[in-house]
């Protein structure tokens, strides 16, 4: 593996470890040269999946476009890269594994904001407004109210 800092045509891995349930593995590599350290991880080749976009086009999955989404809903919250980059992990993955070819964008918005709803839900709330086009405060509103209701109830209040 070329190193990224110096471009040395070698690196030596230092550690090894499987993520993601062992469909992934994780290599820390230091440069011989350099000896900077820096990060690889190898995944299987999967068949390519396509999204079917609102306006009926189809293209790529891009995992990019998913993690720049929710890297705009997590500025400035609590939320770690790592974790983002495991909620697109979790949502490429659960999308092959349901068998699709061809999936529509809706499906990986929708799992998007389970995800959120989950981790963060000021971030929740930022990605809806923009995925589900919110158009005045009303909206704002009754999701933020949904959740509260949501919480009150795992809390065993009533609202």
């Amino acid at each position: 593996m070329r190193c990224p800092y110096c471009g040395a045509e070698d690196s030596k891995v230092i550690d090894s470890r499987e993520v993601e349930g062992g469909a992934e593995v994780r290599r820390r590599r230091e440069c011989p040269t350099c000896h900077r350290r820096f990060t690889t991880y190898e995944r299987y080749e999967r068949k390519p999946l396509r999204v079917i976009k609102k306006n009926g086009t189809r293209e790529l999955f891009d995992r990019k476009k998913i993690l720049n989404g929710l890297m705009k809903a997590c500025e400035k919250r609590p939320v770690s890269s790592e974790e983002l980059e495991r909620i697109v992990d979790d949502i490429e993955r659960e999308l092959q594994e349901e068998g699709y070819e061809e999936v529509p964008s809706s499906r990986i918005g929708e799992k998007v904001m389970e995800k959120l709803k989950a981790l963060d839900q000021v971030a929740y709330v930022r990605f809806a407004s923009v995925y589900r086009e919110f158009r005045d405060i009303d909206q704002f509103m009754e999701i933020v109210l949904s959740l509260s209701r949501e919480q009150n109830a795992s809390k065993g209040e009533s609202v």
